[in-house]
């Protein structure tokens, strides 16, 4: 998982010291080694600039310039032992060198004193610029705190990763394990202090679920309410699963489900969107435009509840109104293909030619995107998000 860093040498070089502290003999001296290694780095000899350096140091010990680059070098020739004292000496003459902290901080790891590594890693990381130098060592401080078995603090490291980067391939791997690791973590403490709790069964529904286990599933939501029957986040979860079943006397209980969690929590704006849906599967396109009405004042930033008003608009035959709340809908979820297919609907209707080949393309990409998700979900023997009911005027 971790990379090796791709810096050029030349964005940790700092400054030279002050000549005044030399007299002139040695100013000229470290002058003309200063000289000679820039020419080096340029020509990409690193091994003739560490030379360089190290001449500079055994005229002064603690010029800040030399000790820092040669710490630098070091670190990218692979010479971590060697590295660590030199990057180290750096800082202890002027803190606060973050890129130096940081490089310090892998080459501790490196040479396994993950303690000292991690200390110097968390100085560092808040405070890097440079992209790809903070996603390198927020990488190497995640790999660090899972070690040290610390999965709190890397799913923090994590978090902000996947804002810095949010489509690299390591980070959204890295992410998965962190997230499945303090899963199963939190399932065995909770197992372990609380094994007949209603969370619990909560928790094995969850679990079942992904596993297409529904009767199983649902017989544990059941007995979580059992057990706190006021809660309202069970009640939905509940609700979700029923109202993916075929009969229709699930489908009955799913509506008094999602009315018990909104009873529970009238703030539960997903419940009001879900019986938006129903609504809209009942033709009722009264009883929908006013449960995803209500939704989006509740949440703006729903992109279900802005797909759902859309769909009902268009339903009756208001694609102009029903425009923008597609677009919304799209910025806030863009891999939807049922999304994207009905926009270009909205624009064809309305003459934007242009503008309806162009989400028409993203459908396809995007139906085909969901269709090799589905494969890996069955590969993997777990249950794929369901289609939609609502979304049967949608080509599969």
């Amino acid at each position: 998982m971790i990379r090796s860093p791709i810096i050029p040498f030349a964005v940790l070089v700092l400054s030279a010291s002050p000549l005044f502290a030399q007299d002139t003999s040695n100013a000229q001296q470290i002058e003309s080694h200063s000289r000679q290694a820039r020419q080096d780095l340029q020509s990409n000899k690193p091994d003739l600039a560490i030379v360089e350096f190290k001449a500079i140091l055994k005229i002064d010990p603690s010029n800040l310039d030399a000790r820092a680059n040669l710490g630098v070098l070091e670190y990218f020739e692979g010479e971590y032992v060697k590295a660590v004292p030199d990057l180290r000496a750096a800082l202890e003459i002027k803190p606060g060198l973050w890129k130096i902290e940081a490089l310090l901080g892998m080459s501790e790891k490196r040479t396994g004193d993950n303690t000292k590594a991690q200390s110097d890693l968390e100085n560092a990381f808040p405070h890097l610029q440079e992209q790809k130098l903070r996603v390198q060592s927020g990488l190497e401080l995640v790999e660090i705190d899972y070690a040290l078995s610390d999965l709190g603090k890397a799913a923090d490291i994590v978090n902000v990763l996947r804002q810095i980067e949010p489509t690299d391939v390591d980070i959204l791997y890295t992410a998965h394990r962190i997230y499945s690791e303090l899963s199963e973590e939190t399932m065995l403490s909770l197992a372990m202090v609380a094994p007949d709790s209603a969370r619990m069964h909560q928790i094995m529904a969850h679990e079942l679920s992904r596993e297409a286990k529904d009767d199983a599933a649902i017989a544990n939501y059941r007995e979580a309410l059992k057990i706190d029957p006021n809660r309202s986040d069970i009640h939905f979860e509940l609700a979700e699963i029923l109202n993916t079943q075929s009969s229709a006397a699930a489908r009955e209980e799913a509506e008094k489900e999602y009315k018990a969690a909104l009873a529970g929590n009238p703030f539960d704006e997903k419940s009001v969107c879900r019986l938006g849906d129903i609504a809209s599967k009942r033709s009722d396109l009264k009883g929908a435009l006013s449960y995803y009405s209500r939704a989006i004042k509740m949440q703006p930033n729903d992109a279900d509840a802005n797909a759902g008003l859309a769909r009902v608009l268009m339903y009756m035959h208001q694609p102009r109104e029903a425009e923008p709340y597609l677009e919304r809908a799209a910025q806030l979820e863009p891999f939807n293909p049922a999304t994207h297919y009905r926009l270009s609907m909205v624009y064809r209707e309305l003459g934007r030619t242009d503008d309806s080949r162009r989400e028409l393309a993203q459908f396809e990409k995007f139906k085909k995107m969901k269709t090799r998700l589905g494969e890996i979900y069955q590969e993997m023997r777990l249950e794929p998000g369901k289609k939609n009911e609502a979304d049967s005027d949608v080509p599969e």
